[in-house]
């Protein structure tokens, strides 16, 4: 029902954020269930007390690699914790696409120091694509294996309507078939992405 849903909406380029692709905006209804789900059966496992605010929306992956920013050729984190370390922002993806090749997501934990991993990532936000991938050695693609800055430390096959929770702080990446890109979601790798800011669990 979500995928016949999804074929007939307008999905945009992304506005604010760096996604490699389009996205679309989804029901109170459907952002509903996604926080009933949170509550009842992931919040305890992340150690988080309760949901405070939550973004849903549905995405398309269908840009080419040789038009992604240097942002975009790494893996990469949602959101930070907060200075005082109270709230955590998890996140989470319910694959929509039966053909599992079309890419499930990686996990990745940095080779080099904290400060290093710092001006990797800030580099990759302020610089254009020749300077970035002359300093760093990268190339415009999309980020599956490990690389010379980060080690893949797991990853989640796609399945048909397997929905995976996370610490959106943790480094991590969309495993994409660059050569299957389709802007149809019904072709595509469609999936539906939550972000939810929450309230850690007391300690």
């Amino acid at each position: 029902g979500v995928r016949a849903w999804a074929a007939t909406q307008r999905f945009l380029p992304p506005a604010g954020y760096p996604y490699p692709g389009q996205v679309c905006d989804v029901p109170d209804e459907m952002s509903a269930r996604i926080a009933d789900f949170f509550s009842q059966h992931v919040r305890a496992h992340l150690g988080v007390r309760r949901a405070l605010e939550l973004s849903v929306r549905l995405s398309v992956i269908d840009t080419p690699p040789g038009q992604l920013a240097p942002v975009q050729w790494m893996c990469h984190r949602d959101r930070l914790a907060d200075e005082r370390g109270d709230l955590l922002f998890a996140a989470s993806v319910l694959y929509l696409f039966r053909d599992a090749s079309l890419g499930g997501t990686a996990f990745y934990e940095p080779k080099q120091s904290i400060a290093a991993t710092e001006k990797l990532v800030a580099d990759s936000q302020q610089l254009g694509a020749h300077d970035f991938g002359a300093r760093y050695g990268l190339q415009p693609s999309y980020m599956a294996d490990s690389n010379a800055y980060f080690e893949r430390t797991a990853r989640v096959p796609a399945a048909w309507n397997r929905l995976i929770f996370y610490d959106g702080s943790a480094f991590h990446s969309a495993e994409v078939d660059s050569s299957r890109l389709r802007s149809d979601p019904l072709q595509g790798r469609l999936t539906l992405n939550s972000f939810i800011t929450c309230r850690r669990a007391s300690r």
